[in-house]
């Protein structure tokens, strides 16, 4: 397990891709369960009711696309790893960004911690469109423009479905 949390440290590192990552569904599962779960704690703690379809939907748009976009690219066969890499970055920005929640102050201006989780949400979304690149065998730039349409679908669906 150690092998795994370092190749996926590797990978936010942009120094390894999803190729990296075990072959087979068991784990890629597993960590899709587990980053779910994660997506789950982190909006009840934040947003209270509905966590758990805001979670499934935002996940399951980000999985669904990549299936897609591999299998029309002929290249289904590196959906679990892809899967894998996607969950298990997924799963560390996740908690080191609930870490981030937790020392805020509401009502007082913390500027150094806004600007923290301001650079971990755009690291997140480099380390995405590498993922995206590596497994789709395309440009950096190709990766980030996927990265950013996902996270803009994600969105419009949230305000859509969930409205405040």
């Amino acid at each position: 397990m150690s092998h795994l949390f370092l190749r996926l440290l590797d990978m936010m590192r942009l120094r390894a891709g999803p190729q990296d990552m075990p072959v087979g569904w068991g784990i890629a599962a597993l960590l899709g369960l587990a980053y779910l779960a994660e997506g789950i704690i982190a909006d009840r703690a934040l947003d209270g009711d509905g966590s758990a379809p805001r979670s499934l939907i935002a996940v399951s748009t980000q999985f669904l696309a990549i299936a897609c976009l591999l299998a029309w690219r002929r290249m289904g066969a590196r959906l679990p790893q892809t899967l894998t890499a996607l969950a298990g970055t997924g799963l560390i920005f996740g908690a080191f960004s609930i870490l981030l929640v937790l020392q805020a102050a509401p009502g007082s201006p913390q500027p150094l911690l806004a600007l923290l989780w301001l650079a971990t949400f755009a690291w997140s979304l480099v380390v995405d469109a590498h993922i995206y690149r590596r497994a789709l065998s395309t440009t950096m730039s190709l990766g980030i423009l996927i990265a950013v349409l996902l996270f803009a679908l994600n969105f419009i669906l949230m305000e859509t479905l969930f409205p405040v």
